[in-house]
């Protein structure tokens, strides 16, 4: 199977050899993928990758849709929509929350938004420009007399993934990432040419920036930047433009207040019960009472009823006045006030 699906990905997609072989290495196994055969032939897969998120003051499990595709000979058929169809069956078995997804291109947003995906991750964009007396200025060893430690990674190293986990795990809904996974965006990373930059003190490291240059090499774009301090995070920039010879840095982060909003990533509710108990925890003054049409997951339809902090499902209509959502308007009304945010994804 593993071989049939790679000459698939390699008919639909332009990756280079390396990354292909890095990702049939790394990422993919049989028990995430989901595929449809005719005959002796792959001619739609796709894999569910398992991702951590945080959610609601918990921590649930994801499944991120990757290498989905349909040999060319048979799109518009129905087949991808069948294939999504087994993918969540799949993913409401093995007690999945949510699955998320990246759209490759600009028109799959509205095709994923038809079998129930939202756009709830979104990022910002800032640039920070070196001082023009940042050459002359820029000192080891900055006036609070704080000896920085500034260094360049490619390998993986404990420490740093240990404060990145602690990190992301401080964003209220955010797809974190494992030991395993973080093996794989350093792979990835070095076939971009990229790098892993540290600010550290005596304490240990108090910045992180996961950078990757331009086609040209001329830009360098910030891929996640996590930091103690605003101080130390600036500090950091200085540091790698001094490193690198350039005046200009990109950084993709998560939004700020009034800051415009960038889509990236999508998500769907998989296991309607759950996500709502959560939900309703986190926001007891909410009441709702719902009917909800899942047409892909006939396992979420049915009434749900939430009240002080609790939810209670029946398939059965009580008597009362009902909101009737489709899985995506659920999932859209769930996500409303939430900063959904994902990063370092083989995006």
């Amino acid at each position: 199977m593993r071989e049939k699906v790679r000459k698939l990905w390699k008919l639909c997609f332009n990756d280079s050899k390396e990354f292909v072989d890095m990702y049939f290495r790394l990422r993919y196994n049989n028990d995430v993928n989901v595929a449809i055969e005719s005959g002796n032939e792959v001619i739609a897969a796709l894999q569910m990758l398992p991702y951590p998120m945080t959610f609601c003051g918990n921590e649930v499990a994801t499944a991120y849709i990757s290498g989905a595709c349909t040999h060319p000979d048979y799109r518009s058929r129905g087949v991808m929509r069948e294939l999504l169809s087994q993918a969540f069956g799949r993913m409401y078995r093995n007690d999945i929350a949510f699955s998320t997804l990246i759209p490759a291109e600009p028109w799959l947003f509205d095709y994923y938004a038809r079998t129930g995906y939202v756009t709830a991750f979104r990022y910002g964009k800032r640039t920070f420009t070196l001082p023009a007396d940042g050459k002359d200025s820029f000192s080891p060893v900055p006036p609070t007399g704080i000896a920085w430690k500034f260094q360049t990674f490619t390998d993986y190293n404990e420490d740093i993934y240990c404060y990145l986990n602690r990190k992301m795990q401080e964003r209220p809904c955010c797809l974190q990432h494992t030991e395993a996974d973080f093996r794989v965006v350093l792979a990835d990373l070095e076939l971009s040419e990229g790098y892993i930059f540290t600010l550290s003190d005596e304490l240990g490291i108090a910045a992180l920036a996961v950078a990757y240059p331009d086609e040209t090499s001329s830009i360098l774009h910030i891929g996640e930047l996590l930091s103690d301090t605003p101080e130390v995070e600036r500090l950091l920039f200085t540091y790698i433009c001094r490193s690198i010879q350039t005046e200009i840095l990109h950084i993709v982060m998560p939004l700020a207040k009034g800051q415009p909003a960038f889509d990236l990533g999508m998500i769907r509710i998989i296991q309607a019960k759950p996500v709502l108990q959560l939900y309703a925890a986190t926001h007891p003054e909410e009441e709702m009472n719902i009917d909800l049409v899942d047409d892909q997951l006939s396992a979420n339809n049915g009434y749900y009823y939430l009240n002080k902090g609790k939810c209670m499902y029946s398939h059965k209509r009580i008597p009362g006045a009902h909101e009737r959502l489709t899985i995506g308007q659920l999932t859209a009304k769930v996500f409303s006030a939430e900063q959904a945010y994902m990063s370092l994804m083989l995006n």
